[in-house]
């Protein structure tokens, strides 16, 4: 799948945690909220930092060597960062850094946040099963998995199925739990800005 189809799978899987699962009345704050939005993001598209021409690359000043190294370091694109053992190598790290942050902003909640990186960092797996490279799941198995199990039933990515059937679905999807959730977030947004 392409950058901004993680991105917006990984905003719609936070959506629908939050809305059917911790629900909108947990007292939460909103540097939380901004923060876990954040992490989200920033898990949807983590497992591409094995892939040198990712977008995350090109936006550092010497990302595109940095990426480079890192690529072969992590056995190149859709290799461990897209396995299970990738998950729990970035779950590890992510605990591990917003341990060592969990001081300068007390105000946020590190679980939450946490949980908001991984399932980012889930949906980005679970989106690229659906595509014809499929994912690693079980490396160091060398087999790729991917939904439905013939290859040639699995989405291109960047091609017309993903731009015209799946990013909008996902659209729609987060159009949806937020009309349908509307009361519930007036209620969080008039709680942090009395």
């Amino acid at each position: 799948m392409t950058g901004r189809t993680h991105d917006v799978a990984a905003i719609t899987a936070l959506g629908a945690l939050f809305f059917f699962t911790i629900g909108p009345a947990t007292t939460i704050t909103l540097s939380t909220i901004l923060v876990s939005i954040l992490a989200n993001q920033v898990g949807g598209i983590a497992p591409d930092i094995d892939q040198p021409t990712a977008p995350f690359w090109h936006n550092l000043p010497i990302g595109g060597p940095i990426g480079r190294i890192v690529d072969k370091l992590l056995g190149g694109h859709r290799f461990i960062t897209h396995s299970l053992l990738g998950v729990v190598l970035f779950g590890l790290l992510a605990r591990l850094t917003l341990t060592v942050l969990q001081p300068l902003i007390p105000s946020v909640n590190m679980i939450l946040v946490w949980l908001a990186f991984m399932i980012g960092l889930l949906s980005h797996l679970i989106m690229d099963t659906f595509t014809k490279e499929g994912v690693p799941w079980l490396l160091p198995l060398p087999i790729k998995f991917g939904i439905p199990p013939l290859r040639r039933l699995r989405i291109t990515t960047g091609k017309f199925v993903e731009n015209i059937i799946i990013l909008p679905g996902l659209v729609a999807l987060n159009v949806l739990f937020y009309t349908t959730h509307y009361d519930a977030v007036l209620a969080i947004i008039h709680r942090h800005i009395q």
